[in-house]
């Protein structure tokens, strides 16, 4: 009896003993994008942060625009701990001060200074806005492929072309370049109105913000040419459509993944260490392949194929920035002006 009562007692600490440990593993939240992203961080990225650093993730999916607002919703007590957002709503984000400083760690000292977006965020990942077009299309009528903001402008993409809304971050960089080829910007923005109304407008077939429905566009051979990302373009790619992706000579603009601690977090350092995680040159790869974003990191390394499309290499220092600090209190009268004069 007393063997069994021993025997019982030990059994007995020892679920006390790992219901203490249990008790005392950390969860954090991290926001992010949903369908491929959301697969690939609970599949390949997630449980090897986990096993690494004893805590656990809960994963959070929502576009952008989603997860800004829950920040904006759960303000002053946060349910996030990490947010990724594409880099004009993390520039608002951290405006709103929703954004906690992010520490200097030695992965950070390999990372492309473009993708430094200030004390508070980081890009983990560039996608280019430039120009996606159909291979065959193009052979077919032997036309020379565009290389230019402008060419957007010429007759013979009348009702094949595709710009998407300016709701959506590629039909703003598309206004944004117009108006800087018109000599104005950010800043000044009415040529850009004007060049995309008077002369890019009669070419669009429809402002399409649906990725889904652009692909489809493509492949029932409606569109020959769109303004669209890299990494939307290599998916489009993958299906087994003979797509390819223009890196227009002004620049092709730099759209980041990006990632911040959020303010207030329980578990700030595994949020710090969660970043540093995304941008080590293995996981870089990982995001590239599926997410179709170049690195970050100088030290990843892309095959000779996803090197040929996405932002990688010497094609970084290409790449254009726009202003967010101009654009975002601007956005929402733009849209509305966009409606009026764009999409009448």
């Amino acid at each position: 009896m007393k063997l069994k009562r021993n025997i019982l007692l030990a059994a007995t600490a020892m679920c006390f003993l790992a219901s203490a440990a249990h008790a005392q593993t950390k969860t954090l939240t991290v926001g992010g994008y949903g369908g491929s992203f959301e697969t690939l961080m609970k599949e390949l990225i997630i449980p090897e942060f986990e096993k690494a650093h004893d805590v656990k993730i809960a994963f959070v999916a929502g576009n952008s625009t989603e997860n800004l607002a829950r920040l904006q919703a759960q303000k002053g007590a946060q349910e996030l701990d990490v947010v990724i957002l594409d880099d004009g709503p993390m520039y608002q984000a951290d405006a709103l001060g929703f954004c906690a400083p992010i520490v200097k760690s030695p992965v950070k000292d390999d990372i492309y200074e473009i993708a430094d977006l200030g004390a508070n965020s980081i890009g983990i990942g560039f996608v280019a806005t430039g120009f996606t077009y159909s291979k065959d299309w193009f052979e077919k009528k032997g036309w020379d492929l565009p290389t230019s903001w402008e060419d957007l402008k010429d007759p013979k993409y009348s009702q094949i072309l595709v710009v998407p809304p300016i709701s959506n971050t590629y039909g703003l960089h598309a206004l944004v370049m117009l108006a800087r080829d018109a000599g104005g910007g950010e800043a000044d923005i009415d040529p850009g109105f004007k060049a995309m109304a008077d002369e890019v407008a009669p070419n669009v077939l429809v402002f399409e913000p649906s990725s889904g429905r652009m692909s489809e566009l493509f492949q029932s051979g409606e569109i020959a040419l769109s303004v669209w990302g890299s990494g939307r373009t290599k998916s489009l790619a993958d299906t087994g459509f003979n797509a390819g992706f223009i890196y227009p000579k002004e620049g092709a603009v730099a759209l980041m993944l990006a990632a911040c601690p959020v303010v207030e977090s329980d578990a700030p350092e595994e949020a710090q260490a969660f970043i540093d995680y995304l941008l080590e040159p293995e996981i870089q790869v990982k995001l590239a392949d599926v997410m179709g974003s170049g690195p970050v990191n100088k030290k990843a390394e892309l095959s000779p194929e996803m090197a040929a499309s996405l932002p990688y290499g010497e094609k970084i220092s290409t790449l254009v920035t726009v202003d967010w600090d101009v654009i975002n209190p601007k956005r929402q009268d733009w849209t509305t002006r966009w409606s009026r004069e764009v999409e009448q």
